[in-house]
Order: structure tokens, then C-alpha cells, then sequence
């Protein structure tokens, strides 16, 4: 079986950051970004969606933490294309339902090479507690950076919710576990009628 493995490596003005990741992983992750908030829920992209993930980031967050998160988000997206390359019998689709306590999010992918997010998911409005404290709102620019770079359809979804720890984590998890059933092997063509994806 084919190694599906990446390293990457993003240096700009604003940000400094490495990613190596191993689909078909443990879950074994070590992530870094000096948003302790943002480590957790990347703990949990790897943890539930089966994959070694390892991120360290040195960004400006004296000035903000938008761009170390869309930057991680875009080199991540980057690290996942390549290491499923041509994704030769993935299943490609999935769809999952994922509650933490009172929240449900609902997340369907398609690895289908073309970039597009739906995201409903509000917030109460709160930042997350935290040093530095974590905007949810870059939640949603996470997932847009990732899935242009990735060349993937995400719909995040959530159904309900009123804890904004809970909600952000959901979604974390819901996009984990479908990633992981989308990336999973089970045959041996590339599953599209034009025969690339």
C-alpha cells in the first residue's frame, strides 16, 4: 500500500508554519500554534479522524490570530491533497452527525477536487476563555482556507447549540470523523465517472 504521508511548509510575513500529516494514522498528535484553544481543536481533527497530525506555528498574534489560523488552514488543506494524492478507491463521500452535549453538527464532505464550503453554524458571540482567548468566528475561515486548498466540498451544519466551546468543537470533530471515513480505502479505481478526481 502506497505511503499516504505529507510535510509542508508555509513562510510568509505574518506567519512561520510546518505540518506533516499521515492519513492513515493513530490519531497521535502534536500541535503548536500558541493558541491553546486552536491546539485542542486540531487535537481533535487528527484524534477522531484517525490521522497523525503535527503542526507548529509561529504567528503575529500580538497583532491577531486570523492569520496563523487561515494559514494553518491553508497549508493543512495543502498537506492533505498531497498525501491522498490521486485517491485511488477512497470512498469519497461521507456524512456524519456528531453531538458534544447540548450542541449537534452535522458535517458532509465530498473529496470531489473542486473547493466549496456551506457554512450554518452561529455562535452565542462569546470569544472562547483562553490565553490568548480564541474568536470563533475564525472557525469559519478555518475551514474555508482548508477546503481550497484541499479541493474539497465541506457542509458544516449545525442543527443546535448553545455553548460556544461545544459548538466549535463539534464541528472539529464532525469534520474529523466524515474525513475519515471519506479518505478510507475500500477499492481499487478512482470513484468518478470521469476517472479523476
Amino acid at each position: 500500500m502506497t505511503t499516504r504521508t505529507a510535510s509542508r511548509q508555509r513562510i510568509t510575513k505574518e506567519t512561520r508554519i510546518d505540518i506533516s500529516v499521515d492519513l492513515d494514522g493513530t490519531g497521535r498528535t502534536d500541535c503548536e500554534t500558541g493558541l491553546p484553544f486552536f491546539d485542542h481543536m486540531l487535537d481533535q481533527l487528527g484524534r477522531h479522524g484517525g490521522l497523525d497530525l503535527e503542526v507548529r506555528a509561529d504567528g503575529d498574534l500580538d497583532i491577531d490570530a486570523h492569520h496563523t489560523v487561515e494559514d494553518v488552514g491553508i497549508l493543512l488543506g495543502e498537506a492533505l491533497r498531497q498525501a491522498w494524492g490521486d485517491k485511488v478507491g477512497v470512498r469519497r463521500f461521507a456524512s456524519v452527525a456528531v453531538p458534544l452535549d447540548e450542541a449537534l453538527v452535522e458535517a458532509s464532505l465530498d473529496l470531489s477536487g473542486r473547493p466549496f464550503l456551506h457554512y450554518e453554524v452561529d455562535f452565542p458571540g462569546e470569544k472562547i476563555l483562553g490565553d490568548p482567548p480564541f474568536d470563533p468566528q475564525l472557525t469559519e475561515e478555518f475551514w474555508r482556507a482548508l477546503v481550497t486548498s484541499a479541493g474539497m466540498t465541506l457542509h458544516l451544519v449545525s442543527r443546535r447549540g448553545r455553548n460556544t466551546h461545544h459548538i466549535v468543537e463539534a464541528c472539529f470533530k464532525a469534520v474529523a470523523r466524515a474525513l475519515r471515513e471519506a479518505i478510507r480505502v475500500e477499492g481499487s479505481g478512482i470513484p468518478s465517472t470521469k476517472g479523476t478526481l
